[in-house]
């Protein structure tokens, strides 16, 4: 990548019309030198002066790099026409943006999108498409899957993410619209959010303000039917270069694992991937209570333009000669590279054990390695009240916001929240991929939730959380769950502990479970109307922490 920065000409407004007759508007920024230059486009909903700088440069940096940079807002945001709906019009509306955007004045007719969130979804939509002038893209924290990667967390309506989202967007429209008082009802709302009404994840403020939000879409549809199918970007037919980038604590990341594992398998094409510790915003070395020292710092927008001079420009940036995966390590706070996703690691299981107190104490629950002694005592079980009124509260992880790693010792603090630890580590244990809890468990409702977090734990009994994972579980009857928490790579050193983290609520990150009564779906039910739910783990061979090891560890 050249240290040669052109200079680049004041900001210009340029428009197209959509096949309809729909006019789009988008900041265009030329280098001021000689070209033909190729082309980045970013699409997004929300007035293209932000222009993502939440978590890249701004477009005058990626122009000093020679391309032609061009911002445009969507279909009814912004000062474009048309109404917006959310990702209704970006199939074609990213076709016909692509094509125009190869035939802007200096351009070299090569075109790549770059965006993460809404603007990653907007071209993953284009290239749905298949314009031609569309050579290479950079989608970053993508919930590619709409009901699995962003709305939803196995069956668990991600509330406190989605909520605050659509109140965001229903106030922009607000905006436009010239609404003064749905604009300010909404702004309020936003700065603290309304889950104190009679059903929570449906507000008085968006019913009222915002009829037509898509929020009253996604909670109709708790369960993934023919409208989320329809929502989802169809890239059965698409094969191109994508720099795929994500977070450890990002609630989309495995919206961003979905995408790479389906094109990493079929594409002719270089499909790298980075992981960074970052939350949704910023992608800093400071994610929530944890400094992951320098090498956390945003190295994104010198890595596009290294991505984007390989397809665009046919430079050779030595980029594609490195491995395509680097994950960082949280704990040594580095990166480490991979030939292909780590989903072959070793493993290495936990039992979970008890003397029935892991409620009450944090030092009674332990994981244990497992023993090749038959035990001949009764196994022992664990049991936890969910109490609706008080909600074990979430804080930190990939769903809540602020996300991140935080101490949260006073939450395994509390006695509706089941907590086994190890002993402290004689020799490092390094983890990457996928983790998984298995519980065999019992309630006394006909729906809960499970939420799982696990942390590091160390000498001064400081606990901060690594990752987690929730699931809606139907059914109250003894049965096995397999709960998949969000992919995660750490390493823990010689002293510090390991553990796991049982509850069956965390709030606002995730609605609280009714407990299966009459009305449906789950989260249009009255709090009213909500139940206490005793849940019962069971301590056997059905009952344990599954961890996928790095450096072909086994103990």
């Amino acid at each position: 990548m050249s240290s040669h920065f052109l200079p680049v000409k004041p900001k210009q407004v340029y428009s197209l019309q959509t096949r309809d007759g729909q006019r789009l508007d988008a900041d265009v920024y030329f280098p001021d030198a000689a070209g033909p230059w190729p082309v980045l486009l970013m699409r997004q909903p929300y007035g293209r002066a932000i222009a993502s700088t939440v978590v890249y440069a701004h477009p005058t940096w990626y122009a000093a790099h020679g391309y032609i940079v061009v911002i445009q807002d969507v279909r009814g945001r912004g000062t474009s026409e048309g109404v917006f709906e959310l990702f209704a019009h970006e199939v074609d509306d990213g076709y016909d943006s692509v094509q125009w955007a190869a035939q802007l004045p200096g351009s070299n007719g090569h075109v790549g999108m770059y965006g993460f969130s809404y603007q990653g979804m907007t071209q993953l939509y284009a290239a749905q498409s298949q314009p031609p002038a569309l050579k290479a893209l950079a989608p970053a924290m993508v919930g590619y899957d709409l009901y699995h990667d962003w709305a939803y967390e196995n069956g668990a309506l991600r509330l406190q993410a989605g909520l605050g989202w659509a109140i965001q967007l229903a106030a922009e429209t607000a905006r436009l619209q010239g609404d003064p008082t749905a604009f300010n009802a909404l702004r309020t709302a936003s700065r603290n959010l309304p889950l104190n009404g009679a059903v929570t994840a449906t507000p008085d403020v968006l019913k009222q303000y915002a009829p037509d939000s898509f929020w009253h879409s996604w909670i109709a549809h708790p369960k993934d039917d023919d409208y989320w199918h329809t929502l989802k970007p169809d890239l059965t037919d698409v094969d191109l270069p994508m720099l795929h980038v994500g977070g450890w604590f990002d609630p989309y990341l495995t919206g961003d694992l979905r995408l790479f594992k389906e094109m990493a398998t079929k594409s002719q094409y270089p499909q790298p991937l980075r992981v960074g510790p970052w939350s949704h915003i910023p992608w800093s070395r400071k994610v929530g209570d944890w400094d992951f020292g320098s090498e956390a710092m945003n190295p994104i927008d010198k890595l596009q333009i290294q991505w984007f001079d390989s397809w665009l420009k046919d430079n050779d940036t030595g980029l594609l000669d490195q491995p395509p995966i680097h994950l960082f390590e949280m704990g040594s706070h580095q990166w480490q590279r991979f030939d292909q996703w780590p989903s072959r690691s070793p493993t290495q299981t936990y039992e979970l054990k008890s003397s029935g107190l892991a409620a009450m104490r944090e030092d009674d629950g332990a994981l244990v390695l497992p023993s090749k002694q038959v035990s001949v005592a009764p196994p022992v079980s664990d049991v936890l009240v969910h109490d609706p009124w008080r909600p074990v509260p979430s804080l930190g992880g990939h769903a809540s916001f602020p996300s991140g790693c935080f101490e949260r010792s006073a939450i395994d603090g509390r006695s509706d929240v089941l907590t086994y630890t190890t002993g402290l580590l004689d020799t490092e244990l390094a983890v990457v991929g996928n983790v998984t809890v298995t519980v065999n468990i019992e309630a006394d409702a006909s729906s809960y939730d499970l939420c799982a977090v696990l942390s590091v734990v160390y000498p001064n009994h400081r606990v901060f959380n690594l990752t987690q994972g929730y699931s809606r579980i139907d059914g109250g009857q003894p049965q096995t769950i397999s709960l998949p928490l969000h992919p995660t790579c750490f390493r823990l050193i010689p002293g510090q502990a390991l553990r796991l983290s049982l509850s069956a609520a965390c709030f606002p990150a995730y609605s609280v479970n009714p407990g299966g009564t009459r009305t449906f779906p789950l989260d249009r039910v009255p709090t009213i109307e909500h139940r206490t739910i005793t849940l019962t783990v069971y301590q056997d061979g059905d009952t344990y922490l599954t961890l996928p090891l790095a450096d072909g560890q086994v103990f």
